[in-house]
């Protein structure tokens, strides 16, 4: 096994799409070593899209590990906090990799292929540390952990219009496909491991294709969803879309200094599974933690006023440091500024009053809501 990557080379790379988001007029940015859109037009209008319509994104920046063999499930029930053995062929799990001490190395999702495969999708600025921790964890399992990153291009097509423009596309039975389901099929004549999917709080789908292929596919996709309005959609309505459904961010909600009880999603860890794992007895002492006296707390902040909170800023009460900012933007749903930020348990009950956030020495008023800030109706 081999941790090696083609991907260390001078400059940021581009996916296969690259041309083709530059002709739509997309401004590019760096993100995690990638050229990725941004924006096409205004990420208002995208995000808004994606909400009542349907947007298509560029996500071949993800990074995409396969771990096959007789011993493929023993290696990831060892070396994450979830219970992939217990995953059936054809479906996908939210997990975590941990560290020994229970940080949070990334959060993944893991598709069952077949009984002694998987997919593990890894975010982007993480996918080596991630490659590097399964090749270390998985030595004398009978398996094997390669680097797929160079094999696929990954499209997604979200927002409530998006089941009928794939469905014009595709004869896979889109109808039986569960959320966090995936299943081999089609698209547009391009064989693709069709994934229900998505981080943006509706319902759509994940495509994972040869990157040769993805161009006709995106193609193919604009040409469909033209009719019910879809429009390409770029990294910065991603962001603002997963943050109104309360999804967590790596480098923002989840850190190596977090276990997943900090983050409050202690239960994607399975203390239940058979044998031992990663971070088992720290992340043990963690769930005692947090039953007992919980630290800080994961929670909504929405403004009463127009400032807009960024990651880092403390939030306070009572003219004290209670918590800190970790994800803040203008919500296009909810028509005002929103924020995702850890505060001490006192202050983290929904209605608390007398929470702010410090805008540069300016305290602005704050309401805590529970997350998400928005939850589709199904």
């Amino acid at each position: 096994m081999s941790s090696t990557s083609s991907n260390a080379s001078a400059g940021p790379r581009r996916t296969a799409l690259d041309a083709l988001h530059r002709s739509l007029g997309a401004t590019m940015t760096d993100f995690a070593g990638w050229d990725m859109p941004l924006r096409y037009g205004s990420e208002r209008d995208e995000h808004l899209a994606v909400r009542t319509r349907a947007g298509l994104f560029d996500l071949s920046h993800m990074g995409e590990i396969t771990v096959s063999g007789p011993q493929a499930a023993a290696l990831l029930d060892f070396a994450l906090v979830g219970d992939l053995g217990a995953v059936k062929p054809g479906r996908a799990r939210y997990t975590m990799i941990c560290r020994a001490d229970g940080g949070i190395l990334d959060d993944l999702i893991v598709y069952r292929l077949a009984d002694t495969e998987y997919l593990v999708v890894a975010n982007a600025s993480n996918a080596q540390v991630v490659l590097d921790a399964l090749v270390e964890r998985g030595e004398g399992f009978d398996a094997e952990v390669r680097d797929d990153r160079d094999a696929y291009a990954l499209l997604a097509v979200q927002g409530p219009e998006s089941p009928g423009i794939l469905k014009s596309l595709t004869d896979a039975d889109l109808d039986g496909l569960k959320y966090y389901a995936g299943l081999p099929g089609t698209v547009a004549g391009v064989p693709a491991l069709i994934a229900r999917t998505g981080y943006t709080g509706e319902d759509g789908f994940e495509l994972f294709v040869a990157p040769a292929d993805a161009g006709k596919l995106w193609q193919a996709l604009t040409g469909a969803g033209a009719p019910a309005g879809l429009v390409p959609c770029g990294l910065s309505c991603r962001d603002t879309l997963r943050l109104e459904a309360g999804m967590p961010l790596y480098g923002h909600e989840l850190t190596t200094s977090l276990t997943p009880f900090d983050a409050g999603l202690g239960r994607v860890v399975k203390f239940g599974k058979e044998g031992d794992f990663v971070g088992r007895e720290a992340l043990s002492e963690a769930a005692d933690r947090a039953a007992s006296r919980p630290p800080r707390v994961l929670v909504g902040l929405v403004a009463e006023g127009r400032r807009v909170p960024r990651a880092g800023y403390p939030v306070v009460a009572g003219g004290r440091v209670v918590g800190e900012v970790t994800s803040g933007a203008p919500s296009p749903t909810l028509g005002r500024p929103v924020a995702m930020a850890y505060v001490d348990a006192e202050h983290a009950a929904p209605g608390s009053t007398g929470v702010g956030v410090d805008i540069r020495g300016s305290h602005e008023p704050y309401e805590v809501v529970a997350l998400p800030f928005y939850q589709r109706q199904k």
